[in-house]
């Protein structure tokens, strides 16, 4: 059950690494805009909610049935403010994080569509 843990941890890791950007894979192959663009609503719906991402507590069942402590806070909580934001997380925080999710999807896309404009062919 370790590893399903550990397993669970490397995906939500990876989830949240391709929410950020991506967007750079939309510009190599269009077509998985149909998968992260849902990915980004989701995540910006779970910070700005104050939501629990589902990955958390699947984390936590395979730790507890592995013997091991789970934790009780968010993953982002408990993996990434302890190391960026020591004092914990607050709604202010998860609203900032919401917008970093927001405002670098924007730029990515907007760069996205700015380059595809600029390849056409002049008639």
């Amino acid at each position: 059950m370790h590893y399903l843990a550990e397993a669970v941890l490397l995906l939500h890791l990876g989830f949240i690494g391709f929410v950020l950007v991506g967007a750079l894979l939309v510009a190599r192959w269009r077509w998985l805009a149909v998968l992260h663009l849902p990915a980004v609503l989701w995540a910006l719906f779970i910070e700005i909610s104050g939501g629990t991402c589902p990955l958390t507590p699947a984390e936590n069942y395979f730790r507890h049935q592995a013997g091991q402590a789970g934790y009780a806070e968010s993953f982002i909580e408990h993996y990434l403010v302890s190391f960026i934001y020591p004092a914990g997380l607050t709604p202010a925080i998860q609203w900032a994080l919401a917008a970093v999710v927001l405002v670098l999807n924007l730029a990515l896309y907007g760069w996205i569509f700015l380059r595809r404009g600029q390849r056409r062919p002049n008639s």
